[in-house]
C-alpha cells in the first residue's frame, strides 16, 4: 500500500507559476501527476518511472516539468506559464510494479486525494 499527499495548488493569475509536490509512503515504480477540469475526465499530464524514462503531454511541454527526488517518494510538477485552461484538481498517482508508465489513470493503483488549481484570466 502507498499513500500519496499532493500539495502546492493555489489560485493564481494567468502566466503565474505553481509548484506541486506528491509525498508517498513507500518507493513506487511509477509515479505520475494527473489533473481534472470542471466537467471533464480525467487527464494524465506526465510520469516518471525508477528507470529514468519520463513522459509529459505535448499540450504542456515547456510549461511542465516533471521531477523526482533520488528516493523514489517525492515527485513534484512545477507548472510555469499557467493559463485558464489549467484549472483543475491535480492528483497524483503511483504503481509499484514495473513497466512502462504513460499517462494512462488505469495502469496507476493508488492515488492522492487531489490538491486544486485555479487560474484566473
Amino acid at each position: 500500500q502507498v499513500h500519496l499527499t499532493e500539495s502546492g495548488g493555489g489560485s493564481v493569475q494567468a502566466g503565474g507559476s505553481l509548484r506541486l509536490s506528491c509525498t508517498a509512503s513507500a518507493s513506487a515504480y511509477c509515479m505520475g501527476w494527473f489533473r481534472q477540469a470542471p466537467g471533464k475526465e480525467r487527464e494524465g499530464i506526465g510520469a516518471i518511472d525508477s528507470d529514468g524514462g519520463r513522459s509529459l503531454i505535448d499540450s504542456v511541454k515547456g510549461r511542465f516539468y516533471i521531477s523526482q527526488d533520488s528516493r523514489k517518494t517525492t515527485l513534484w510538477l512545477q507548472m510555469n506559464n499557467l493559463k485558464p485552461e489549467d484549472t483543475g484538481m491535480y492528483y497524483c498517482a503511483a504503481r509499484t510494479l514495473t513497466g512502462f508508465c504513460g499517462t494512462l489513470d488505469r495502469a496507476f493503483r493508488y492515488w492522492g486525494q487531489g490538491t486544486q488549481v485555479t487560474v484566473s484570466s
